[in-house]
């Protein structure tokens, strides 16, 4: 047969895809919308809550596609990878060997784990439901693992495994760069090395597993197979424990990368020592057992153990797009997109962490590859299919007016707005703090007596007010000190 033919098509079925899928589904019923996805289950929003003017939360549940259909009837879901794009051509092959042609096309796949090293079975890439429970499978028999990375995925790992030695290897100075400064990091240490730990939450999300998947020779890692990216409560409902009995055990090492990876016999012909957990920060014994890897630190140091996880980010998937098309490419390797989410090819669109925003931000937003990110600009990468599809104009969505993100670490409600982490802004600016050990601690970074960014952790309430501040860019000189004074309602103020 010849080339199906659609008004729009999508390809991806994550976050950003589904989302956009959705809402064309929603604003074209008479329209086929062409959802071309690898995999048998996409990623749904649930649970939507709009909490503020920039601020949302939601659960990520996968679902059957099926279910993608009952709510759309006019989504036609085609359940295999894409092997080439031909834009000039306004045509997709799939690997099945099937054709489609589009008006509009929306490219939503995502990206993949940046791996250490590929292919070494030692070596799991963390950032995916499936790659979580490969690696629940064997933590079950770990008694040592090294953790590589410094963001949220890292940080919440480390958090969650119990019974397990970790070597957490970070390259910066403190944990969790990504969302929190040396302050923050220590505000949170305690409960990284807390004995005893709240019972784990119910998971909210229901999961589907694909039928037949189950042990049939996957890899390990599951690297290869691209999987969607995990919510912030992936953890949950996952059975984090290793072989030992003790709760935590975490030793941190800074300023350090990976230098190498030796597998047992390389490391016998090293003839080099490695070292045992270190107890006090002091005493480093050399290591009497043999492990099955080894991880050679550029600190010089090195440890064994059972094997390493890698939560070094992601690369965006722009693998099967790049052939014969002549994309603009961003320094991180994503597809750069305008405004209305438009890449450098006419009627090819991209959103989510595939895309890079390359046009003029706002001065408090940028782009992070999250969940709430994806959700955003497939979304606003519809709206604009839509506008342009029918000639009409478009503002830029509100969404990208401010940076805007809530998730937990540690059992904490963490809230990060605008230039959080003081970025872009070089050295001129300052920072404000209040912390109260256990309970909350409130950090802003302020610019010219204007309020930049943000970093909330505890139930502070304190969210709405400083999303206006931020927004309105008030002049804040005359309250100085103040603006943190707890006994002072701030919100009175600015009513």
């Amino acid at each position: 047969g010849g080339a199906a033919r659609g008004r729009f098509a999508v390809v991806g079925g994550g976050i950003a895809g589904v989302t956009c899928a959705e809402k064309l589904a929603a604003d074209f019923p008479y329209e086929d919308i062409f959802l071309i996805t690898a995999s048998p289950v996409i990623k749904a929003v649930t649970n939507f809550k709009q909490v503020s003017k920039t601020l949302e939360e939601f659960d990520v549940e996968e679902q059957p596609s099926s279910l993608l259909v009952k709510r759309y009837p006019n989504i036609r879901v085609i359940q295999s990878g894409v092997k080439q794009l031909k834009s000039n051509e306004h045509k997709i092959y799939t690997e099945d060997g099937k054709e489609y042609i589009y008006e509009k096309l929306c490219l939503c796949a995502g990206a993949k784990p940046k791996l250490i090293v590929e292919g070494n079975p030692y070596v799991l890439g963390i950032r995916d439901t499936d790659s979580a429970q490969a690696f629940q499978k064997n933590l079950a028999q770990a008694e040592r693992i090294v953790v590589v990375g410094n963001g949220g995925i890292a940080l919440e790992l480390v958090y969650e495994i119990q019974g397990c030695e970790v070597i957490w290897a970070i390259k910066d100075k403190a944990i969790g760069n990504t969302f929190f400064d040396a302050g923050a990091a220590e505000f949170l240490i305690p409960k990284l090395t807390a004995e005893s730990q709240e019972t784990p939450i119910e998971c909210k999300r229901t999961k589907y597993t694909v039928e037949g998947s189950e042990g049939k020779g996957r890899p390990t890692a599951g690297s290869d197979k691209l999987g969607s990216a995990l919510g912030p409560d992936w953890h949950e409902g996952l059975h984090l424990k290793g072989t030992k009995e003790f709760s935590h055990k975490v030793h941190i090492e800074i300023l350090c990368e990976v230098k190498k990876i030796h597998i047992q016999e390389e490391f016998i012909q090293l003839q080099q020592t490695s070292f045992t957990f270190p107890k006090e920060e002091k005493s480093v014994e050399p290591d009497e057992v043999l492990w099955p890897v080894y991880v050679e630190l550029t600190n010089g140091k090195i440890y064994g153990c059972n094997f390493i996880v890698s939560a070094t980010g992601v690369v965006p998937n722009v693998e099967p797009f790049l052939d014969g098309n002549n994309f603009a490419v961003g320094e991180d390797g994503g597809l750069k997109v305008d405004k209305h989410m438009q890449t450098s090819l006419p009627d090819v669109y991209a959103a989510g962490d595939i895309c890079t925003a390359a046009w003029e931000p706002s001065p408090v937003w940028h782009q992070m590859r999250l969940w709430t990110q994806a959700r955003q600009m497939g979304w606003y990468a519809a709206k604009c299919m839509a506008a342009d599809a029918l000639g009409e104009s478009i503002d830029m969505d509100f969404s990208f007016e401010l940076f805007a993100h809530i998730t937990k670490f540690f059992n904490y409600k963490v809230v990060v707005l605008g230039k959080y982490n003081a970025q872009g802004l070089g050295s001129d600016h300052e920072l404000m703090l209040r912390c109260t050990k256990g309970h909350e601690y409130v950090k802003v970074v302020m610019q010219n007596g204007r309020m930049m960014g943000a970093v909330l952790i505890g139930e502070t309430d304190l969210e709405e007010t400083f999303e206006n501040l931020i927004l309105n860019q008030m002049d804040l000189s005359a309250y100085g000190e103040d603006l943190l004074n707890p006994d002072i309602d701030i919100e009175d103020y600015f009513d």
